[in-house]
């Protein structure tokens, strides 16, 4: 089951950063796929993953707070 949330929280990330450039809606859709794959590096045990992810959410979510 963590598997397919997984699958489903990167393949979710993965298209809001393809996205990005078409509004900037979709700088926080990236930050919050960044989040939802943190967690699923947690969960899977690959704490490095989800520390990596934990921060690129966080860069994300500044840069939307931003205005990028």
């Amino acid at each position: 089951m963590i598997t397919l949330y997984g699958v489903g929280a990167l393949s979710f990330m993965m298209l809001m950063y393809a996205l990005e450039r078409r509004a900037r809606g979709f700088v926080a859709a990236f930050a919050l796929g960044c989040a939802l794959s943190s967690l699923y590096g947690f969960l899977s045990g690959a704490w490095p993953f989800g520390v990596i992810e934990a921060v690129w959410s966080l860069i994300a979510w500044r840069r939307f707070r931003r205005g990028g």
